[in-house]
């Protein structure tokens, strides 16, 4: 019987893939592809079909390795785990030595010289190949790059421990509870399904579980504060010295290992600090930039969440520990917009909320999309999707995954299935997974989404459409590939602003069950609540970005843990809360202990900058502007990483962009400042 993971055409055959496939899948492979690397290596005279080769080799380990990381994510099981685990390593040192090799730096050095200006596309493949070069350590001597790759090796290593013990963590924790005033004011779906968990597991009453719907209903509804301190406690302190599970799982080594790790591959490529690292591949050109960019948003934003904090704790009538303010804050938003979740969940159905999506991607961008049956997934509730032009034209596909279940990681995000490519006669059209974690339907009922999860869908439909509708051939700048790091936000915050639109909400909403549209009052509520809260929102994360950027500035291994140290400073400088000793926040910051927003967490914030402001392009026109659409597909969406990014939206806006619009649309008060 053939490996799956070896198929070169085609869908994965994600029904067919088993945990002991991996590791012979890998061997294999990797066997065949270091006799081609060894080959490539031997040429004397430098040509673009050396580069064309080097696209390909890494184009076979992306979709070699695609669905087994994807498989971890979603289905994780002790098996698949293992061999995960066992093999990324030899992943990771493959890639070392690509860019570690001196006879391919040559090379590409030579390749440099050949291709002239008129060749855009080809010259930026060039230039970022020199600097995977450069990053990667080619220039070392022998004994530093044996150094450097067990760094590298090591580092994926742990920080793929780092959020195995997050998941564990996370799934472990379980509330029975036989009392049903004790859930009082939790929404009815998240209790169907404690009740259906309950019965599952052979108990009476309700078992709730600590995934990411239940635990936003909990502290958002639960007029049962000491259910909502349990469960704030079992979310700060997962992975943790702390909490129920305290010591079992425990990130703290791990995360400090992640920090010395970095710093010491940054300093052997002559960096001064990883975020110095980090930036070598960012639109921002200093850690001094990002810093001051930062603190100009906490300055700006500080005084108003301190405001908001005042108005919340007048409304509760004492002062909040930091466990009430989600409760309390839901409760003045009813008070003062006559809105809850409650009422909004019937008009936002999931099904009535992918319909009108698709639909505002089609009037913005002339696609269309349709559902495909008998196409091999990973579970029953996934659903595969394919986008064609309006011409009909197949443009690529795309996987929904979006309920939370056991094993599954928690958050959203969008991730590349397959890249698309076009070389030598080969043509392979870009495929997405969007994942989510939504509560699922209840009963004979469709799942029915907050709004603030109808956001987190656009968002994450924003990342699908930049990697779908991409021009580029080569897979190393093709769709969110090439592209800054903190540039990747833009398409996806971009997106978001249409979830708020009142032109738009009418086309994704409408009762579950009547389907009547969201009613108009509500609808103007709901848009006036947008800016809701908003310092106290933005302070949050711009305590994540400092503390992420901060710790990977200013780390040194001869000083003590710096992690409490930072943390306590930023929240000094920026919080407005007063958070308890047992927090243990780092321990559970995946986005950079267990992904790539190291010393990037603050791109958010950067790219929100950009978005905001490509979406004041519609504001000033028509929602469905064609020709700025168009022009936002051509510039921003088709082009990957074939263009820098200032560049494209400066092609974009005509102009470099303002900070103006996102403190308007935060309904945070300035004059006329702009930042880039």
């Amino acid at each position: 019987m053939s490996n799956p993971l070896l198929k070169t055409k085609g869908l994965p055959d994600f029904g067919s893939i088993k945990a002991d496939h991996i590791s012979d899948a890998v061997n294999q492979a990797l066997k065949k592809l270091r006799a081609m690397l060894t080959k490539l290596e031997a040429n004397k005279t430098a040509s673009f079909s050396i580069a064309e080769d080097i696209e390909e080799i890494q184009e076979s380990i992306h979709r070699l390795w695609s669905p087994v990381t994807h498989l971890n994510s979603v289905i994780s099981t002790p098996e698949l785990r293992h061999e995960h685990n066992k093999c990324l390593p030899m992943i990771s040192e493959f890639g070392t030595e690509i860019a570690q090799s001196e006879k391919l730096w040559a090379l590409f050095s030579e390749l440099e010289k050949q291709i002239d200006d008129t060749q855009v596309t080809e010259r930026m493949l060039i230039f970022h190949a020199l600097r995977e070069f450069r990053l990667a350590g080619v220039g070392l001597t022998k004994n530093d790059k044996n150094k450097f790759k067990q760094l590298a090796k090591t580092l994926v290593q742990r920080q793929a421990d780092f959020e195995q013990n997050l998941m564990d963590a996370t799934d472990a924790f379980k509330h029975h509870e036989d009392d049903i005033s004790a859930l009082k004011g939790i929404p009815e779906t998240v209790i169907f399904r404690a009740e259906e968990q309950a019965k599952k597991e052979g108990k009476t009453g309700w078992l709730l579980t600590l995934d990411h719907p239940t635990y936003q209903a909990i502290m958002s509804h639960a007029e049962n504060e000491k259910l909502r301190k349990l469960y704030y406690k079992a979310w700060v302190t997962r992975a943790s010295d702390q909490g129920p599970y305290a010591g079992k799982w425990n990130n703290r080594e791990i995360l400090e290992e992640i920090v010395r790790l970095r710093y010491e591959s940054a300093k052997i490529l002559g960096f001064k600090s990883y975020a110095d690292l980090s930036l070598a591949t960012k639109m921002a050109s200093s850690t001094e930039e990002v810093l001051n960019f930062l603190q100009e948003l906490a300055d700006k934003s500080r005084p108003v969440a301190q405001t908001e904090l005042e108005e919340l704790e007048a409304f509760a009538n004492r002062k909040l520990n930091v466990w009430d303010v989600p409760y309390y804050s839901e409760k003045l938003r009813q008070s003062r917009f006559s809105l809850s979740d409650d009422e909004l969940r019937p008009f936002f159905p999931l099904p009535g909320v992918i319909a009108g999506l698709f639909d505002v991607a089609n009037k913005l961008f002339e696609i269309k999309i349709h559902p495909q049956d008998n196409v091999e997934t990973w579970h029953p509730d996934v659903i595969y999707y394919e986008i064609f032009s309006n011409q009909g034209s197949l443009i690529g596909g795309f996987y929904t995954d979006l309920y939370a279940r056991p094993n599954k990681r928690g958050g959203a995000w969008m991730d590349e299935c397959l890249v698309k490519c076009s070389l030598r006669g080969k043509s392979q059209k870009p495929v997405a997974h969007l994942v989510c974690n939504f509560s699922p339907p209840s009963g004979d009922d469709p799942a029915l989404l907050t709004h603030d999860e109808v956001v987190t869908l656009f968002h994450e439909f924003g990342h699908t459409l930049h990697h779908l509708l991409t021009e580029v051939s080569y897979p190393s700048l093709s769709g969110i590939n090439g592209v800054p790091w903190d540039a990747v936000e833009l398409p996806s915050q971009f997106l978001e602003n249409f979830a708020w639109s009142p032109e738009i909400l009418p086309l994704i909403s409408g009762h579950y069950r009547t389907g009547k549209p969201l009613p108009a009052d509500t609808l103007t509520r709901l848009n006036a609540s947008r800016s809701f809260q908003a310092g106290l929102s933005m302070v949050r994360q711009l305590e994540f970005a400092l503390f992420d950027f901060r710790l990977h500035a200013e780390y040194e291994p001869s000083r003590d843990s710096l992690v409490e140290k930072i943390l306590k400073s930023v929240r000094t400088e920026v919080s407005v809360l007063k958070l308890p000793k047992f927090n243990r926040f780092a321990n559970t910051f995946s986005h950079i202990f267990g992904g790539s927003y190291a010393a990037g967490y603050y791109s958010y914030k950067w790219a929100e900058v950009l978005a905001a402001d490509a979406f004041s392009a519609f504001e000033n026109s028509e929602i469905f502007d064609k020709q700025i659409a168009k022009k936002f597909k051509q510039h921003i969406l088709a082009t990957g990483g074939s263009r820098e990014a200032l560049d494209n939206f400066k092609n974009f806006r005509g102009r470099s962009p303002s900070l103006d619009p996102l403190l308007r649309q935060n309904g945070i008060l300035v004059g006329d400042e702009n930042s880039s």
